[in-house]
């Protein structure tokens, strides 16, 4: 199994956990210029070089050493998980890919067809999005009509292949606290170029994929869209601190509990 999704700065300075629509994109730049002292031109899940990767085959040897070993900080970043499947329907689901094709080819035409979703010109995203929802629910839960998507499967699916395969975070940080965690990341290590946090631009990859979200965030979440999130990431909300009891409040209620991360996902 190794180490999926995990990034590692070349000077091994950092090890980290992608966690989709969780700041990667920004995440993964940040890590590249403190090695390169530049940022990557385009969108930085393209590189293939100035970085080591799980998914490029010579990088593999050197973080499953670095990760087992636990000789680099380690750590990953986690977000509401609301605005997280929110951002992924209007992303993955609403939006033009950058290859210009609709997200994984005849997904969507499938999702018209079996769930009655709407994404072309003035749809109602609530309607919608409330029936996106029962189809994450029915791959999460059922694996069909396809498997989950890294893009909506569970946060904590993500960030226990790490603690499973022999990994140790020493921090998660949050999307919503970004510049702190961050802050925090790099204060723990030493880069071969210095990160003025306020100077990092944000790279949101997926911005101006699809149309914008007409409606606050807990307009699009009912008493039955509650039932079916909590049904899907209830073990993202306990774990990581977010309150599921009111969508309006993206904020992290708590801290996160290492301890209880490593213990509940490592099994």
């Amino acid at each position: 199994m190794g180490f999926p999704g995990t990034w590692m700065t070349e000077s091994e300075s950092v090890a980290y956990r992608v966690v989709p629509k969780c700041a990667c994109s920004t995440i993964g730049q940040i890590m590249y210029y403190s090695d390169q002292g530049e940022f990557f031109d385009g969108d930085i899940h393209d590189a293939t070089g100035g970085m080591h990767k799980w998914s490029i085959e010579d990088s593999r040897p050197k973080i499953e050493a670095n990760v087992k070993a636990h000789k680099s900080y380690a750590f990953t970043c986690v977000r509401n998980p609301y605005t997280r499947i929110l951002s992924s329907f209007f992303d993955k689901i609403c939006g033009i890919q950058r290859n210009g094709n609709r997200y994984r080819g005849n997904l969507v035409p499938q999702l018209v067809h079996k769930y009655g979703i709407e994404v072309e010109g003035e749809f109602d995203q609530i309607a919608s999005f409330r029936r996106f929802l029962l189809f994450a629910r029915d791959t999460i839960k059922y694996r069909r009509p396809m498997d989950p998507d890294i893009h909506w499967s569970a946060m904590s699916g993500h960030i226990s292949t790490f603690i499973v395969n022999g990994g140790r975070y020493d921090e998660v940080i949050f999307t919503e606290k970004f510049n702190e965690g961050m802050a925090s990341v790099l204060g723990n290590i030493e880069t071969p170029h210095p990160v003025d946090l306020e100077q990092i631009p944000r790279f949101n990859e997926s911005e101006g994929h699809g149309p914008k979200r007409a409606h606050p965030v807990e307009d699009y979440f009912d008493d039955l869209s509650m039932h079916l999130v909590y049904e899907i990431y209830k073990k993202d909300f306990k774990l990581f601190q977010y309150d599921f009891e009111n969508p309006a409040n993206k904020m992290p209620i708590g801290e996160v509990d290492l301890d209880e991360v490593h213990a509940k996902l490592g099994q």
